[in-house]
């Protein structure tokens, strides 16, 4: 896969480092580090979100992303209202 990515200047040279002290390319350099970052997460423990409970909603939710569309609705119409 072609992409582009912008590195902050200690990361491309820490890529760059890589390139010179293996001869390898830029792409070799950059994929081998991403993939030593990944086993070492690994290697610790898994992320894991915690999660709390938040009690009975509110409001009835079976229709939840109807109200939301609505309100999306009246925003965007409120928006193009004050352009005018």
């Amino acid at each position: 896969m072609r992409t582009t990515v912008t590195l902050d200047s200690d990361t491309e040279q820490i890529v760059r480092r890589r390139m010179k002290d293996r001869r390898i390319s830029f792409k070799q350099a950059l994929n081998d580090l991403i993939r030593e970052g990944r086993n070492s997460i690994r290697g610790s423990q898994e992320f894991q979100t915690s999660t709390s409970a938040m009690g009975q909603p509110t409001v009835n939710l079976d229709k939840a992303l109807q109200l939301v569309g609505e309100l999306e609705d009246d925003e965007l119409a409120r928006r193009m209202q004050t352009r005018s």
